[in-house]
């Protein structure tokens, strides 16, 4: 799987010019983590992050001990006065265990996708989540309506354990098998792909 296999689309963006309220109001709606900042052309400038939009936004307690009376600047604005660049962000065809190294070497719970410098698309660390989660009835199901789309409607023998794919053929065509493979492993939420010529 790639990048643009499993990341949401359309993406929902903020300008630098957007308020921060608004883009809280936005991440708290939608239950995002964060938001891709573009220019008018939509490339990516930078992300703003929930920790990006709460960080010195809130007053001190009164009730808090205080070790110094530091005068702090007044938070910034706009999502441009707040927000992390230059960002992260991966391109549509990196493999899926690419984006995941990128988020565990980063610490990201998400990433924006890119095509060229165009966003198109955001991969979270819940969408990643969503794919382990489907269940392999539904996982066959897929995987069959793949493989239906190149061969005879019940050519291929699909059976599916713990998102793992078993594919039975009773042709010995080693060309098939790899298509079939391929056609297999690029199914959201399949984990590995083992293809075997059927005898008897």
């Amino acid at each position: 799987m790639l990048a643009r296999d499993v990341m949401t689309a359309p993406v929902v963006t903020v300008t630098p010019e957007t308020p921060v309220r608004t883009a809280a109001a936005t991440l708290a709606a939608r239950g995002f983590t964060a938001l891709p900042v573009v220019n008018d052309e939509g490339w990516l400038l930078g992300v703003v992050t929930e920790i990006d939009l709460v960080r010195d936004r809130f007053p001190r307690d009164i009730r808090s001990p205080r070790l110094e009376d530091v005068s702090e600047p007044p938070p910034g604005a706009t999502v441009g006065d707040v927000m992390t660049a230059p960002a992260v962000a991966v391109g549509v065809t990196l493999d899926v265990v690419g984006v995941v190294r990128v988020m565990l070497d980063e610490g990201l719970r998400s990433l924006p996708v890119v095509d060229g410098e165009r966003v198109v698309g955001i991969v979270s660390r819940r969408d990643l989540v969503r794919l382990l989660a489907r269940d392999d009835a539904m996982l066959a199901r897929d995987v069959r309506d793949r493989l239906a789309m190149v061969s005879a409607p019940g050519r291929w023998g699909v059976h599916v354990d713990d998102g793992v794919v078993t594919l039975t053929d009773p042709s010995d065509d080693e060309n098939d098998r790899h298509v079939a493979t391929v056609l297999a492993e690029s199914v959201p939420g399949v984990l590995r792909v083992r293809c075997v010529h059927e005898t008897g």
